[in-house]
């Protein structure tokens, strides 16, 4: 009976490992590292803000509603409970991805609206704090790439044959990859206009 048990176990491993079970487990822990990497970019993200808000209230009178945006977006993408089930949900997603490009928004108006303030931009803290947050959207979009690609990697796995057939009795599905909301409004080229006519 022991050696049926074997023979058997033996049997199914081998089919296991012809199947590509192995290879799917590999990447998905690569889908889950990338995204646990870009949920750590967000966060340092999330820990910046306060600081640039804080040294552009100390610095200027500044634009209040465009402070309360950035307060508020924050707010909103730091109160979606990130967590590595996220992936596997893809409405869920789409609003964590939402939050966050509102968060980015918000942060791009505030950097523009602060070339109006010479004294702000003078000030050494902001400027760290301007780079460092320059960096963050910089190592966000690194992550994120990353993320795509293990995304991608994963995906293609579970698809092809002999593959899918695993991935539909073990239960794992296509991830969702990060996507562009506003698609048509990005590919048209923008218009430089320096006023001189």
């Amino acid at each position: 009976m022991n050696r049926v048990f074997s023979l058997f176990t033996l049997m199914f491993a081998l089919a296991l490992s012809g199947c590509g079970y192995n290879t799917i487990q590999t990447n998905d822990e690569q889908v889950k590292a990338a995204w646990a990497e870009v949920l750590n970019q967000y966060q340092r993200r999330a820990d910046l803000v306060p600081n640039l808000v804080n040294v552009v209230k100390a610095e200027a009178n500044f634009e209040q509603e465009t402070l309360t945006q950035v307060v508020e977006a924050r707010s909103k993408a730091t109160s979606i409970q990130a967590t590595p089930e996220l992936i596997n949900d893809p409405d869920a997603f789409n609003k964590f991805q939402k939050a966050q490009g509102e968060l980015s928004g918000a942060l791009s108006r505030l950097l523009l609206i602060t070339e109006n303030y010479p004294n702000l931009k003078a000030n050494q803290g902001f400027r760290d704090l301007q780079t460092q947050l320059e960096g963050t959207e910089n190592r966000i979009t690194v992550a994120r790439n990353r993320y795509i690609k293990s995304v991608q990697d994963y995906n293609v796995t579970v698809r092809s044959f002999p593959n899918n057939l695993t991935a539909m009795v073990m239960g794992y599905d296509v991830k969702p990859s990060f996507t562009v909301e506003n698609e048509a409004a990005i590919s048209k080229p923008p218009t430089v206009d320096f006023g001189t006519k």
